[in-house]
């Protein structure tokens, strides 16, 4: 990142930071906007307890495993896909289901199927899935027929064909999708930890915030939803970037 763009970055951040400051001094109602120094401090009393670490590390966990078993489905699927016109005439309606679904909708049926803790999982999962799924599909359709005809030429079996010709192709759009589906899991995550208030977690604090009319606690708890949304974003571009670059 260059350093004019950190600068652009850093200067916006702080106009808005300003106008927030502005709005809550106008307003002057902590209920309704705390200022920023409120919601800094809260946020800093809050991070040196235990508690704040165990909420913040379950609700990570919960929903990176559901990141990854989305991963896992849409690659299977999508494989499936691929390879069975059959499979793909069954399997394509489900994906098209998915997408079109709204989330809080899944959300509250899932809360009736499983357990409250489990939900939040099942949710980014089923959020990462169909991204998964087309990215690999896609890439499955962009690869080289040139290459494939050399495959067929030479007489690669089936698993040689998928290793050395299948998979450098895919593997692009696949890194693609886990780092476009990571911060639509974490959000979807989060929302669904809101709804069903499982226990130690960071949706939960946002729901009890609310519930309580702690607002500096509501804005503290959502900034570390910003915070490390950022984070992991720019930890899995920088992945992505080193993946591409070993490529090459």
């Amino acid at each position: 990142m260059s350093v004019k763009r950190i600068l652009k970055g850093t200067v916006a951040l702080i106009f808005w930071i300003g106008v927030w400051a502005i709005g809550a001094k106008i307003i002057n109602q902590v209920l309704i906007l705390p200022s920023p120094l409120t919601v800094a401090k809260r946020l800093l009393s809050l991070s040196v307890t235990g508690d704040f670490w165990i909420k913040t590390g379950t609700s990570l966990l919960r929903i990176f495993l559901g990141w990854m078993f989305g991963i896992i489905a849409g690659a299977i699927l999508a494989v499936l896909s691929s390879a069975s016109s059959l499979c793909n005439v069954l399997i394509s309606p489900v994906i098209h289901i998915v997408k079109a679904t709204p989330v809080t909708s899944f959300i509250l049926l899932v809360m009736l199927w499983l357990g409250y803790s489990n939900v939040p999982i099942f949710i980014a999962a089923l959020l990462v899935l169909p991204i998964v799924y087309g990215n690999i599909t896609t890439g499955v359709l962009q690869t080289d027929g040139k290459l494939l005809e050399v495959a067929k030429i030479y007489r690669f079996g089936r698993m040689k064909t998928l290793s050395k010709v299948y998979f450098p192709s895919v593997r692009p759009y696949l890194l693609s999708a886990c780092v476009t589906s990571l911060g639509l899991a974490w959000k979807a995550g989060i929302a669904a930890e809101v709804l069903c208030q499982p226990k130690r977690a960071i949706g939960s604090e946002i729901y009890y915030s609310r519930y309580y009319l702690e607002t500096p606690d509501l804005f503290a708890w959502t900034a570390v939803v910003i915070l490390l949304s950022y984070l992991l974003e720019k930890l899995f571009r920088l992945i992505f970037r080193k993946g591409v670059q070993n490529e090459i």
